[in-house]
């Protein structure tokens, strides 16, 4: 998979050898109801693989969101590579917002875009030319077993096949930090398998990468840490030793 150099604005003070994620007494509302995230404080450290559990409505994905910087928590610090987010400038923004991949519950597909165009649009934003990136794309659909729908817009794609298009797009240019919402949710238990040894791979290569799952039987049989969301707190559970 095509990588791209960590240049940007600002990019001396977004590197830092310590947590690339970081929250203090993080809590978050909407409006005036009650908190959904309460007290929140844990690090990532570079390279970490965790699952985010909790029941539907726990707050899994606003988490998820305060990560991506697609909102703002209502107190509290949240810190990505060194840096509170508070204080970033907004020409950082961008630069930080490529470093992090997202594979949204929605898909967020193009639908104006063919497969192989919808996972090339990171790398293009990025500025990349085609000729960079053509053979690395090709791998990559290969693997989540998207070879013969190169061609295919997302609305001939089953739900499942339209899953493995958005995580394909999602890690492409091999971001820092991987987030993931329910990302084998419309896929089998085979198929999960297979997603769950991508994020593997990109983990060892250096990926820090968090999942916010249902499925429990991808979760044990994974052996990484739990983070579990309930009542708006965490709890850790370690994972087995690798």
């Amino acid at each position: 998979m095509a990588s791209q150099p960590h240049d940007g604005p600002d990019n001396e003070g977004l590197v830092s050898d310590g947590p690339v994620v970081r929250f203090e007494g993080v809590g978050l509302r909407y409006g005036r109801a009650p908190e959904v995230l309460k007290d929140l404080s844990f690090e990532l450290q570079p390279g970490s693989f965790h699952f985010l559990t909790g029941a539907s409505g726990a707050g899994k994905s606003s988490l998820l969101r305060l990560i991506h910087l697609a909102m703002r928590p209502t107190r509290g610090l949240v810190g990505l590579f060194g840096r509170d987010t508070a204080t970033l400038k907004r020409a950082d923004l961008p630069f930080v917002r490529r470093r992090i991949g997202v594979v949204y519950a929605d898909k967020r597909l193009l639908d104006h875009l063919n497969a192989f165009d919808n996972v090339a649009l990171p790398l293009r934003l990025a500025g990349a030319a085609p000729s960079d990136y053509a053979a690395d794309i090709m791998e990559l659909l290969a693997w989540v077993g998207l070879a013969e729908r190169v061609d295919a817009y997302p609305a001939a794609l089953s739900g499942g096949e339209q899953q493995r298009l958005a995580i394909a797009r999602a890690v492409v240019n091999r971001p820092d930090i991987l987030l993931a919402d329910e990302p084998t949710g419309d896929v089998d238990q085979e198929m999960a398998l297979r997603i769950l040894r991508l994020f593997v791979e990109l983990n060892r290569l250096g990926a820090t990468v968090l999942i916010a799952s249902h499925d429990e039987e991808l979760v044990a049989r994974s052996g990484r840490p739990v983070m579990h969301l309930a009542g708006g707190r965490l709890s850790l559970t370690p994972g087995a030793d690798r």
